[in-house]
């Protein structure tokens, strides 16, 4: 696993940052503000998790006047996408492998 996949893996192991980034994906960029109000947490935590969804380039910021809007980068998910759909293969010959050897002993 790449430092790219670690990281991703990483910020969205949390659910208060998944949550935060489901947001931002479904709703556009939203301020600090706005993501508090629905994330149950205060809003220095939303502010750690939002740094830490920046760093592993999952959200980006723009700064308004007082207030940062925050935008999802959904394209950063990619390389988990790729990732997962390797994984899936692996898993299905390793299935289609223990199919055909409980097959054999039958």
């Amino acid at each position: 696993m790449t430092d790219t996949h670690a990281s991703l893996f990483r910020a969205l192991s949390d659910p208060t940052r998944r949550a935060l980034f489901e947001h931002l994906c479904t709703d556009g960029g939203l301020t600090v503000r706005a993501l508090t109000a629905r994330a149950g947490v205060s809003q220095p935590a939303v502010s750690k998790h939002l740094g830490l969804l920046k760093q592993a380039g999952l959200v980006e910021d723009q700064p308004e006047g007082r207030e940062t809007r925050y935008t999802a980068r959904p394209a950063a998910l990619l390389p988990l996408v790729d990732w997962t759909r390797r994984m899936g293969g692996f898993w299905e010959d390793r299935f289609d492998a223990l199919d055909d050897l409980l097959k054999r002993m039958d």
